[in-house]
């Protein structure tokens, strides 16, 4: 039987707190042993792993307390983080370890491995790429988490950064499309729980890669299988591919 280890769920009572909480709530291996949200302060001490569902501001003040006193590990689930954030999460992750992720999925992992295989046999000159995603309507950020990691999925494939390759949105007279461009579509309505497609399109032919999450608790039961994982691992910034062991140590 595995040991038992302690799990703090911040953004507690968000959409996927909730959900992360009654996914705990079925395991005997895992006490639940904090909740709080932004503007709470909680006791890390009773925390092996803090899992993060909330929002950039709430998820890097929480690193910053964590690097402070050298731990919990954190897993971190939040999305719409601008470079300075970037950066703070990064130096936290100096301190304690952190698994980060925009999607949780297995599914949705390994669909940026085959992204990324497609962009690196499919000529840019020739075929065009258009990351299109689909959410609910609360949701605050776009192109979504997901989105991001799937277009850089092909970046890099294409052996470039996705920064230097993303076309801006298309809205009025845009003109031709530039050659080599990603492009993003994002849809928010109604309940909708997450569907990505990557989109390769060439005069010719289109071929679409796609996921379509169904219930939202695949996406907890990935944050907890990384939670798992996390908590005996070294100071380091992680992601689902290393969780999953796709990536080589």
């Amino acid at each position: 039987m595995s040991a038992i280890f302690h799990v703090g769920i911040a953004g507690a009572r968000g959409r996927m707190g909730r959900t992360v909480d009654q996914v705990l709530d079925g395991r005997s291996d895992i006490v639940v042993s904090a909740r709080f949200d932004w503007g709470e302060t909680p006791d890390l001490s009773l925390c092996d792993v803090v899992i993060d569902f909330s929002t950039p501001d709430a998820s890097v003040a929480l690193a910053r307390l964590a690097a402070e006193r050298g731990g919990p590990a954190l897993v971190v689930g939040s999305t719409g983080f601008s470079p300075e954030q970037e950066a703070e999460l990064m130096a936290a992750a100096e301190k304690v370890a952190v698994v980060r992720s925009g999607n949780f999925s297995l599914g949705v992992n390994i669909l940026i491995g085959l992204v990324e295989h497609a962009a690196q046999r499919l000529d840019p000159r020739d075929w065009d790429i258009e990351v299109i995603e689909a959410h609910h309507r609360l949701k605050i950020d776009a192109p979504s988490g997901t989105a991001l990691m799937l277009g850089e999925a092909a970046a890099d494939g294409r052996g470039h950064d996705l920064a230097d390759v993303r076309s801006a949105p298309y809205d009025g007279i845009t003109g031709e499309r530039e050659i080599g461009k990603i492009g993003f579509s994002s849809i928010r309505a109604g309940g909708i729980v997450g569907e990505h497609t990557v989109l390769f399109a060439s005069s010719s032919e289109t071929l679409s890669l796609s996921h379509s999450a169904i219930d939202r608790s695949l996406f907890a039961k990935g944050a907890v299988a990384a939670a798992a994982w996390v908590r005996t691992r070294r100071p380091g910034l992680y992601d689902m591919q290393d969780v999953l062991g796709f990536r080589q140590a």
